[in-house]
């Protein structure tokens, strides 16, 4: 499952090639409706997948089918056309097991199908120039391996089957040891999922129910961080090739089950990880690196989930639930998990301004666009990332609509006070004509302060209509028709898809608006 740019969700279906799409509805996705969208190129599962910062999304490999021709080729969807392309070949290499992310200009840095006990050369794919290159070498195995993101940009990992870890520092192209881990978190070839906490920390959960966390020695440095042991999953369960997310309380929902080589077994229980909280270990001490507490499973109630761990996904959804999906539900049945309490403030975006742009779309700046951390974790089997704006309009009636963001300045995550942008396509709805919004930056569910915007109050000068609304189906012909019906600090936008766009009219503007022109130049005046 993946979030797309404009609060819409993709799921596959099974292990197929076919798609569908989540579209909220007035801003529920309980209450949201289903369609298809279109088919991949190839079937595949357990494969890298990346959203672009143009809003498209990025493929690449997959564990099955087994040796299929879908291991050494990737296909980047985009929404804007509903259409998948297979990207430039990258010389033949075969992708399994593998992991991806974003990387700070935008590229996707890919791990390849790792050979039996040698490290392996990653790739970086250019979606823009479609274009692949060779990245760093890994200093360990990686293969079935989970990656997580830093706020200086950098990407830490536990090598395979090792109590060693790394970490791929961008600016330099490499990747550099980090250390060795207090306890091993492998399950023979599996692990769990990975996540930035909000006190700067990183959590691994364990394919053997162990976990472990790390404290950076310094951002933006190359000095290796710290380990030390967290608290065991309860009850000898563990995360073995399993889903988890962190929620908008810095709380991470976690699904375990029975350790095994090939993914925790069947039944499933449902576990939130405090990283704030203390559990006392069997010798007696206290572990003060974070507690786990069970919760209920779909149904709401305590009794354990009949599917095996890993063929359940979770995505982080912008009302601020989690939503959970299962290849061995039969009746193909979703679930949302409603966290508590409340979202929290050191993940809360700031929109510092909101402008239009020449197309009719917007130029947002602020701070904290891009979330805690990337979302959800999985590992190598689903990368599902999500530390990217969205931007929520919601109207007097409390109705909800999203635009699309893209060109986002930033893909890290914890970017604390420095000034990030997005730009954001207006929905049709609130483009097409006067009225008054709140408008609210989310970033993994948690939500800025609303900003008022105001809809635009439309002026056409070759409108031949006879109905003038101000609205883009129905113009003003002329700015003087436009002025009395714009609130103040609101923005009167000329249609000027038809050239010459000339109006004779002079006039005294006595109150605050933007004036803007669509589609072409629009001259007012001599």
């Amino acid at each position: 499952m993946l979030l797309l740019s404009d609060a819409t969700v993709m799921v596959q279906s099974g292990t197929s090639s076919n798609w569908f799409r989540l579209t909220p509805t007035n801003g529920s996705y309980i209450q949201g409706g289903w369609s298809n969208i279109a088919s991949m190129s190839y079937e595949r599962a357990n494969y890298a997948s990346v959203v672009l910062q143009d809003g498209r999304v990025f493929v690449a490999g997959g564990e099955q089918p087994t040796n299929g021709p879908q291991q050494i080729h990737a296909e980047v969807y985009d929404p804007r056309t509903n259409g998948w392309f297979v990207t430039a070949d990258e010389g033949g290499v075969t992708f399994k097991d593998s992991e991806s992310v974003i990387l700070p200009d935008g590229t996707v840095l890919v791990h390849p199908l790792l050979p039996t006990n040698a490290p392996l050369t990653d790739f970086i794919f250019n979606a823009t120039q479609n274009v692949w290159t060779i990245a760093g070498t890994n200093i360990g195995r990686q293969g079935e391996a989970t990656w997580v993101k830093l706020p200086d940009d950098s990407i830490l990992t536990i090598d395979k089957e090792a109590s060693t870890s790394e970490r791929y520092i961008p600016a330099l192209n490499m990747w550099i040891p980090e250390g060795v881990v207090p306890t091993s978190l492998w399950e023979q070839a599996e692990i769990g999922a990975g996540f930035l906490l909000p006190d700067g920390r990183a959590v691994f959960l364990g394919g053997n129910g162990h976990t472990a966390l790390y404290t950076p020695s310094s951002l933006g440095g190359t000095n290796a961080g710290n380990w030390a042991r967290g608290p065991d999953i309860p009850n000898g369960l563990a995360a073995s090739d399993a889903p988890a997310a962190m929620m908008v309380n810095g709380r991470i929902l976690c699904l375990v089950g029975v350790p095994h080589q090939a993914g925790s077994l069947a039944p499933t229980l449902f576990y939130e990880y405090d990283y704030t909280g203390r559990t006392t270990n069997t010798d007696g001490t206290v572990n003060t690196n974070g507690a786990f507490q069970v919760v209920f499973s779909p149904g709401n109630t305590t009794n354990a989930y009949p599917s095996r761990a890993g063929n359940n996904y979770l995505l982080d959804l912008p009302d601020g639930t989690v939503l959970l999906g299962s290849r061995e539900d039969p009746t193909g049945q979703f679930y949302v998990y409603r966290p508590g309490p409340s979202p929290l403030p050191s993940g809360k975006p700031t929109i510092d301004s909101v402008s239009w742009k020449a197309n009719g779309s917007l130029h947002l700046s602020g701070t904290l666009f891009n979330g805690i951390s990337q979302g959800t974790s999985y590992g190598d089997d689903a990368q599902q990332d999500s530390n990217y704006p969205l931007v929520r309009f919601t109207d007097g009636s409390g109705n909800v609509t999203y635009g699309t963001t893209y060109n986002w300045s930033s893909t890290g995550v914890q970017t604390g006070g420095r000034i990030v942008t997005t730009e954001s396509t207006v929905p049709s709805t609130v483009f097409d004509g006067p009225g008054t919004y709140s408008l609210q930056v989310v970033a993994n569910g948690i939500s800025s302060d609303p900003v008022t915007f105001y809809g635009p109050v439309w002026v056409d000068f070759n409108f031949t209509g006879i109905f003038q609304f101000g609205t883009y189906s129905f113009p003003f012909m002329a700015l003087s028709n436009g002025v009395p019906a714009v609130a103040s600090g609101g923005t009167i936008a000329f249609k000027a898809n038809v050239q010459p766009s000339i109006s004779p009219e002079t006039m005294t503007i006595s109150k605050p608006m933007t004036l803007i022109s669509v589609g072409g130049p629009a001259t007012i005046g001599q």
